[in-house]
């Protein structure tokens, strides 16, 4: 039996979304790992010293952090920080885990009485762009600049709203179900290179995106009402998803939609 290529010994982490909720935890979470952390965010002057202090955290792990404060959705921003990251990492060495967590996107009715209060051509646009779109053209950054290679993982979070309804969230259904179709298109074509590509499906989390969703109270309350455990799912608890799925161990896990909610979508209440 001929033997498999072997990954680098150092490790390097890309996560689009890195200030907060799923892409801070994993952040985190990688660093514990022994990963050098590469994020993209979008913070403003206000909310800084919290990402500083992420950042610190992370250091605090033993880990090298460098964070960019961009548009994830800007292709000249893209191909700057592809482009930097590409100088830090010697030649020989890639990036072993990206997380696509944007979550920006216009949360508007299809339908209304008043034109103005529906969702626009320019809304839907720009939600497939930022939550969906996005994910393919980072992950061909990364390729042209030999930035993926065997065992690199890529991961990217939908959600139960890529097959079920919710109410405001049409646009952002779409840029999941899109995001879904994306990964299992990458599975495909990253798998010469022996590079894999997952969608991660969490159960209701209470982060930021989630509290942007009207009604969003009453989805808290049915899913803890659903979990065995009782509880909501955690940022954490993706986490450790991920960091476990990075192993080479789980090298024969692709193309796929993983749940991680502990059967909360499969409970009828």
């Amino acid at each position: 039996m001929s033997s498999q290529p072997q990954e680098p010994t150092v490790k390097y982490a890309l996560i689009l979304g890195s200030s907060s909720g799923f892409g801070a935890a994993t952040g985190l979470r990688l660093a514990r790992e022994g990963y050098n952390i590469f994020g993209v965010h979008l913070d403003r002057k206000a909310t800084m010293p919290q990402v500083e202090e992420l950042m610190e955290k992370m250091r605090g792990y033993g880990s090298e952090v460098v964070f960019y404060n961009v548009n994830a959705s800007d292709e000249e921003k893209r191909k700057e920080v592809v482009a930097d990251i590409r100088q830090r990492i010697p030649e020989g060495n890639y990036i072993k885990m990206m997380l696509h967590s944007l979550a920006f996107g216009t949360l508007k009715p299809f339908i209304e009485k008043e034109p103005s209060k529906a969702l626009t051509k320019a809304n839907v646009v720009m939600t497939m762009d930022v939550m969906a779109h996005s994910l393919v053209y980072w992950t061909q950054e990364l390729y042209w600049n030999n930035l993926l290679g065997f065992g690199s993982r890529i991961f990217a979070m939908t959600s139960h709203g890529s097959t079920t309804v919710v109410p405001y969230y049409g646009a952002v259904s779409a840029a999941k179900a899109a995001l879904e179709a994306h990964i299992r298109q990458l599975a495909l074509e990253l798998g010469e290179i022996g590079a894999t590509a997952n969608a991660i499906k969490a159960g209701v989390t209470n982060t930021p995106a989630l509290q942007k969703i009207p009604g969003h109270e009453r989805m808290i309350e049915m899913a803890t009402r659903k979990n065995p455990a009782g509880r909501l799912t955690t940022p954490e608890d993706v986490a450790n998803a991920i960091a476990a799925l990075c192993s080479m161990d789980a090298q024969w896990i692709n193309g796929d939609v993983i749940a991680v909610d502990n059967g909360e979508s499969v409970m009828d209440k």
